[in-house]
């Protein structure tokens, strides 16, 4: 028997059903499918021969899915009803007790939340392959000089290790962001019903055991509505996306004849349909890309929970496919940024080059005029004084005459020519945190470290 007098509209049919997507869930619906049953038998809701049977045909389809043999039928609106459905099939009537004391609305709850967990795990793997390789190439590349820029202008000049342990240090901070996500999936919506609870005296506690979470939702109502978790992970993977698309356009940048500081390996770039001299970094050009795909996802489900009001609606539908979207971007962009960077290579001398221009050195000119007691912004002006007839004549600033030093910086003298000859104003960096040997190397130990405490 129906509520409704007649059937669906074909094309509502096609705008309400979810199995072509939501067919990924399978494996966790089985699961935790199975733990429900067990719980069912120790609260003597159904007879032990109803759950050995209700396992049985449980098992079958698992093995159907695993095999790549399991049907969806035009009628299964999502993969939940196409479980229930074949789970008759296989049992008969006592696969109908299979819904016993649950809600397709704390089911679907929880296999995201499972889902959720799972996948942030993966992300934290990959988080930890890419941020080994990360200080692998900074220990190779331990002293190689390089300028560093900001407003995409030469600045002040680093370490090429220094520089890659900044994206170490941003992709631990998204280590942390799928741990919260992990924390975020704890408690289990399972049990919760349709919005308000069962009518069985269920041991929700029991079943968040055997599915190896920490606790229970407290409220039915926040338990089928909640979809934070997902927003979580989505905001998780974009801030990471994001990390991976700066990276990957300074790549795109070094690789360029323009800078000539690197160039990706063959398996990583690909040609020209025309121009049979281009090598192009198209992988790092994708990583690029993918940023604002996984950040339009978070957007999306933004615009999903808007103002929703509780509990279930099925707005809610539209969560799974920018969640697992993203979800399969962020791997497979995690993965590819990896092995792009074990076989990337860099041109030592072209970086020590752009990273020997002694305008790079006017910070430092400005600092040996404050420990000779000018207020640094006066010494500020003076060295930008410099710089400009440097510029203007087109000469380097240790190309100045000391009649000119004389005129524009009498406080300097000869050891203004000194500090610019022996380029070791890298060097000067000794704050903690700073770009000087001794200060990259200890930062160096403090990633070993949090690598070691990230995989206790």
């Amino acid at each position: 028997m129906s509520r409704f007098s007649s059937p669906q509209d074909p094309r509502f049919r096609a705008l309400n059903s979810s199995v072509s997507f939501d067919y990924r869930l399978a494996p966790y619906d089985l699961e935790q499918s199975r733990a429900h049953v067990r719980m069912l038998a120790r609260c003597q809701i159904i007879e032990p021969d109803d759950m050995t049977e209700l396992e049985r045909g449980l098992e079958e389809i698992r093995a159907e899915i695993d095999g790549d043999r399991f049907q969806v039928l035009p009628e299964d609106e999502d993969v939940h009803m196409a479980i229930e459905r074949r789970l008759i099939e296989i049992v008969g009537p006592v696969g109908g007790k299979l819904q016993t004391a649950r809600s397709r609305n704390d089911q679907v709850a929880t296999d995201l939340a499972m889902f959720v967990r799972a996948h942030s795990l993966n992300a934290q793997e990959a988080l930890l392959d890419l941020m080994r390789g990360l200080v692998d190439l900074a220990e190779r590349h331990l002293d190689w000089q390089m300028p560093g820029y900001t407003h995409l202008q030469r600045a002040q000049p680093v370490y090429l290790s220094h520089h890659l342990l900044a994206y170490f240090w941003k992709f631990r901070r998204d280590l942390g962001r799928f741990g919260f996500c992990m924390r975020a999936t704890d408690d289990l919506p399972l049990g919760a019903g349709a919005l308000a609870g069962v009518n069985f005296e269920t041991s929700r506690m029991s079943v968040a055991h055997d599915l190896s979470f920490q606790g229970v939702v407290e409220n039915s109502i926040d338990a089928v509505s909640n979809r934070d978790f997902v927003i979580d992970y989505l905001s998780a993977a974009a801030t990471c996306a994001t990390h991976l698309s700066q990276l990957a356009s300074e790549i795109v940048l070094w690789s360029s004849e323009e800078f000539g500081f690197c160039e990706v390996s063959d398996g990583f770039a690909s040609g020209s349909s025309i121009m049979p001299q281009k090598k192009n970094p198209d992988a790092a050009e994708l990583l690029r890309a993918k940023a604002p795909r996984v950040a339009g996802g978070l957007v999306a489900l933004h615009g999903v929970l808007h103002a929703l009001p509780l509990t279930y609606n099925k707005d809610l539908q539209e969560d799974k496919e920018h969640l697992f979207d993203a979800v399969d971007t962020l791997e497979l962009s995690l993965a590819a940024a990896s092995g792009m960077l074990e076989e990337i290579s860099f041109d030592r001398e072209r970086l020590a080059t752009a990273a020997q221009d002694d305008l790079l050195g006017a910070t430092d000119v400005a600092d040996l005029l404050v420990r000779r007691g000018v207020p640094f912004r006066e010494s500020h002006g003076i060295v930008a004084g410099l710089v400009r007839r440097a510029v203007e004549s087109g000469r380097q600033l240790s190309e100045l005459t000391e009649d000119e030093l004389g005129e524009l910086a009498p406080q300097l003298g000869s050891e203004f020519y000194e500090l610019l000859s022996d380029g070791g104003w890298i060097e000067s960096k000794v704050s903690e945190g700073g770009t000087s040997l001794a200060r990259v190397r200890e930062q160096l130990a403090r990633a070993r470290h949090a690598l070691e405490e990230a995989t206790r």
